[in-house]
C-alpha cells in the first residue's frame, strides 16, 4: 500500500480520524496503533446503557500517555483537571509502554488500568503478566496527584497467546468492566473479576478484531 493510500481518511468519529491503514492494521493481524484504541473508547462510550454517563470515563491514549509522561505539573493539572477525574466511579486508562516521550506511536504493548474510587484502588489488568507494570505504576503514580493516595493492584487477567493482540485485550477488558458498571450502576458489589474470566480469552479476543473492522465498514458505508 503507497503512502498516500495508507494516509486517506475513511471515517471521522468524535474526535477520532481513521485512516486506510487503520483498517490494514484490523485485517493483519498487527498491533493496534492509538486511533483504533480511541475510535473503540469513544464508540464504547457512547453505546453504553449508563445509568450514570458522568460518573464513568473512558480516557484517550493520547491523553492517558500525556499524564503518565508530562515533565510539566502545571501543564499536566490544566489539561487533567478538566477531566475531573476525582468525582468519577470508574476510569479506564490505556497503558502503553512507549519509553520515548518524542515518537508518535511508540511503545509495543497495550494495557489497562482502572481507577476505582468505591475500593480506593487503581487496578492494572496486563494480557502479559508484569510486561507493562512499570509503565502503569507511572501513570499510576501521577494519577494518584488528582484523586489521593490509592492502592496500585495487578488484577488476574486473562492471557495473549501472541505478541500483537495486547490492545485487543485492553479493548475487551475495557468492555466488561463498563458492563459491570453498567449493570451496577454505581459500580458497588462484587468486581467484575468474574465477568472477566467468563468473558474474556484468546480465542474471543482474536474475534473482536473482525468485529472492530465490520463496525467501522458499516459506519463507512452509511456516511
Amino acid at each position: 500500500m503507497s503512502k498516500l493510500v495508507a494516509d486517506e481518511k475513511v471515517l471521522s468519529y468524535g474526535d477520532v480520524l481513521l485512516l486506510r491503514s487503520d483498517l490494514s492494521i484490523l485485517r493483519g493481524p498487527l498491533f493496534l496503533n492509538d486511533r483504533l484504541i480511541s475510535f473503540f473508547f469513544s464508540h464504547l462510550s457512547s453505546s453504553l446503557p449508563n445509568p450514570n454517563p458522568d460518573r464513568l470515563l473512558l480516557v484517550p491514549p493520547s491523553i492517558s500517555f500525556w499524564i503518565a509522561n508530562s515533565p510539566d505539573p502545571a501543564s499536566l493539572a490544566a489539561a487533567v483537571d478538566p477531566l475531573r477525574l476525582h468525582e468519577r466511579d470508574l476510569v479506564l486508562f490505556p497503558v502503553n509502554d512507549n519509553p520515548d516521550v518524542t515518537v508518535a506511536e511508540g511503545g509495543s504493548h497495550w494495557s489497562l488500568l482502572v481507577y476505582d474510587s468505591a475500593a480506593g484502588e487503581l487496578i492494572h489488568h496486563d494480557s502479559i503478566a508484569g510486561a507493562n507494570r512499570r509503565a502503569a505504576m507511572t501513570l499510576a503514580g501521577a494519577v494518584k496527584v488528582f484523586v489521593g493516595d490509592v492502592k496500585f493492584v495487578e488484577a488476574p487477567t486473562p492471557q495473549q497467546r501472541n505478541g500483537c493482540d495486547c490492545g485487543l485485550f485492553a479493548m475487551a477488558i475495557s468492555r466488561v468492566v463498563c458492563d459491570w458498571y453498567c449493570k451496577r450502576g454505581n459500580g458497588e458489589g462484587e468486581r467484575w473479576f468474574g465477568d472477566l474470566q467468563k468473558a474474556v480469552d484468546a480465542n474471543k479476543v482474536g474475534e473482536l478484531r473482525g468485529e472492530l473492522l465490520r463496525l467501522i465498514l458499516s459506519m463507512v458505508g452509511r456516511k
